[in-house]
């Protein structure tokens, strides 16, 4: 079995919630690149490390074989990330027995050099063998020179200057041809102006204006709050990529060259530092959402790329302690590893979150993290003293919320269970994508509980699903758009099956409204429902729940109102426990039981509220009411905690919520007032 991560010695006076100092994370590096080199042979070998999955990942038996080389580089690029300021400050490092220096030393040289055992191909030989394609020859190449470059430039005095010139010249003339080529145009237009930049920064002769033409189109993606959008989302790229390699552009080029540019980059970066903490939880966890989830504590890279500035306002003590939680979160399991690598999932191996992008090696992207490396000892990051933000300073039973109108971000931070909820507007995906809804379409992602992958049952983790014909068809929530925060509620509106070129109105609807409560989120949701014969019934889930057996399940009722409480553990041993109640229209609770839909565990269960409608048009109750909470121990939920609603005020006399305001009034003594008009003239995408 793979052992998990454990600091030794920890300095619980300068950290006292984790008890990493700069020596764990040189500890973690070596723990992880130890893993990977015991499959290295010699010096001369790739980085490959074995695979238990070959269909959705590459390479594989659709793949072309230069993707075997991309595969290749991929190992070379994204492991050297943990070994390059490991290197930086002792060229003598060793792992698996062998010797980085002279190992990285090699096998960069061979990468780049033609006819090289290890030859990686460059820009115009794939295009030779691929042929002219559209839109554009696009190759993963061009992301792990980037990669190639940083660390190349993090131990410069080791590897980079030890080369002859003529050397030197081989790997150039190599990042030259994937520098000035075709690029994604988006957060890949990071990678190019980095080669780009390094190029310049040895002395070769660039593109100007095609760098200065990539630094504008990146900036025009930028929605404020420090966030940019990645294609059309929004996600943790904005922290891996642009808020990483645009602080190393500023550094190495921007700053002398286009410092109008990088005055905005900067600006920027440290925007984000205003917020960014808020989005992880009371341990410094990570939430998984958003595509690319196996780069797990990457994320942390920011506040790194922050430092590299020349203004800079992270705080250090706050910083450490996110990123060091982060990297425990993982490095601190024993299932994040398989052959002693980390395994292709966020925790254990799970494949509903793999993209095709993806191969064995492409974890080592969380070697990102490490670069808070080349921060030396003496340095804030490392010195000061750690802290935990606004958890330290909120109270039993408060929420902070921050809203981000921006990128369509709301966080809450739930000092009662430390957990971090996220809820995201701003969505859009295609109906046939199940995991592009997964990873971004949820009503909400908490810290706690990883997002459940579709389990097919008719009904998902937090999701809305309409079936219509008796379940005949199904209809999914394939867009949400953002509206507003107004007076304690998110608006938000979900849209089934949507298609650009259909009218509105021939799709369902439900306008989203909820609200925090200590432990979870008050759902009043609105069903706007296409006409439709035959009727429908609509379904809503809570997360899943690890189910590692002998899970304790309580049905309760107040009124009109019901709850199911689920109490058990998680794969780790940890106490779990969570409740969905549904008041109104909600005709029943049920639960759901799956396998391999959970990141966490084998087993899950989900709590879903189902109602259904017969007719055409008929004036019902229109309006959805339900909660989740969660907890992180076995103490018992009071009823008020699990029957929050005290009552619910409608403007019609019918009290069916079809028009008008809906009043919820809360046994905590809160009134809050549901506008769903405040939706409809500020939608969002």
């Amino acid at each position: 079995m793979n052992q998990r991560f454990v600091p030794k010695e920890p300095d619980y006076e300068r950290s006292p919630y984790t008890g990493m100092t700069r020596k764990h994370w040189k500890d973690a590096a070596k723990y992880l690149l130890d893993g990977v080199f015991c499959h290295i042979r010699d010096i001369s070998s790739p980085v490959l490390v074995p695979r238990y999955e070959k269909e959705v990942t590459y390479p594989n038996e659709a793949s072309p074989e230069w993707k075997k080389k991309a595969e290749m580089f991929e190992g070379l690029a994204r492991s050297f990330f943990l070994a390059a300021p490991l290197l930086a400050e002792d060229p003598e490092v060793t792992a698996g027995g062998l010797p980085l220096r002279e190992y990285y030393k090699k096998q960069a040289l061979e990468a780049c050099t033609p006819g090289a055992e290890n030859y990686v191909l460059g820009y115009e030989e794939l295009c030779r063998l691929e042929g002219e394609r559209e839109p554009l020859n696009l190759y993963q190449q061009t992301v792990e020179t980037c990669a190639l470059v940083i660390c190349l430039w993090a131990c410069r005095a080791v590897i980079w200057d030890d080369y002859e010139e003529s050397e030197r010249q081989v790997i150039l003339d190599f990042i030259g041809g994937y520098a000035d080529k075709a690029t994604v145009p988006h957060n890949w237009r990071m990678f190019n102006m980095l080669s780009l930049a390094f190029l310049w920064m040895n002395g070769q002769d660039i593109d100007e204006d095609m760098m200065r033409h990539h630094a504008a189109a990146i900036l025009n993606y930028y929605s404020g709050d420090g966030w940019y959008r990645d294609g059309n989302s929004f996600d943790y790229y904005s922290v891996w990529a642009f808020q990483l390699y645009a602080p190393l552009w500023c550094v190495w080029y921007g700053y002398e060259k286009e410092p109008c540019l990088a005055a905005e980059f900067e600006e920027h970066s440290n925007r984000l530092m205003d917020n960014y903490p808020v989005m992880f939880d009371e341990k410094g966890w990570v939430n998984m959402w958003g595509r690319s989830g196996l780069y797990r504590n990457a994320v942390t890279s920011a506040f790194t790329g922050n430092y590299f500035l020349k203004n800079h306002r992270a705080n250090p003590g706050l910083a450490r302690r996110i990123s060091s939680g982060a990297l425990l979160q993982f490095l601190g399991r024993d299932d994040i590893l398989w052959e002693r690598v980390p395994v292709l999932g966020f925790y254990r191996p799970f494949l509903p979150m793999i993209q095709s992008y993806s191969c064995a090696e492409s974890p080592l992207w969380m070697g990102k993290a490490f670069l808070c490396l080349l921060l030396p000892e003496e340095h804030p990051f490392w010195r000061a003293k750690e802290e935990n933000g606004l958890w330290t300073a909120m109270k039993p039973g408060e929420t902070k919320e921050t809203v981000l109108a921006g990128p369509g971000l709301h966080f809450s931070n739930h000092k009662d269970n430390g957990t971090t909820e996220l809820r995201t507007g701003k969505v859009i995906r295609a109906v046939s994508d199940e995991g592009g809804m997964c990873c971004y379409g949820k009503l909400a992602y908490s810290s706690k509980y990883p997002w459940e992958a579709f389990t097919g049952a008719g009904c998902e983790s937090q999701m809305y699903l309409i079936a219509e014909k008796g379940g005949e068809i199904l209809c999914r929530p394939n867009a949400l758009l953002w509206s507003a925060e107004k007076d304690g509620a998110l608006y938000r509106r979900c849209l089934f099956d949507y298609e650009c070129g259909k009218e509105l109105h021939w799709m369902h609807a439900i306008d989203l409204a909820d609200l925090s409560v200590p432990e979870g989120i008050i759902r009043a949701d609105r069903i706007r429902l296409k006409p439709c014969r035959g009727g429908v019934r609509i379904t809503l889930g809570s997360y899943g729940f690890p189910d590692m057996g002998n899970v304790q399940i309580r049905e309760l009722a107040r009124g009109n109102a019901r709850a199911v409480v689920l109490k058990g553990k998680d794969s780790q041993g940890r106490e779990k426990q969570m409740a969905m109640t549904a008041y109104g229209m909600w005709e029943k609770l049920c639960l759901t039981y799956s396998r391999e839909t959970n990141a966490d565990a084998e087993r899950s269960m989900i709590i879903s509220a189902s109602c259904s409608r017969k007719k055409l048009y008929g004036y019902e109750p229109f309006v959805l009411v339900s909660q989740v909470i969660t907890r992180e121990s076995f103490e018992d939920f009071t009823e008020e905690e699990l029957f929050p609603v005290e009552a619910i005020k409608y403007t019609d006399p019918q009290n069916c919520g079809g028009y008008g305001p809906v009043r919820l009034e809360l046994r905590d003594g809160r009134k809050v007032t549901i506008d769903y008009g405040k939706t409809e003239g500020n939608l969002q995408i």
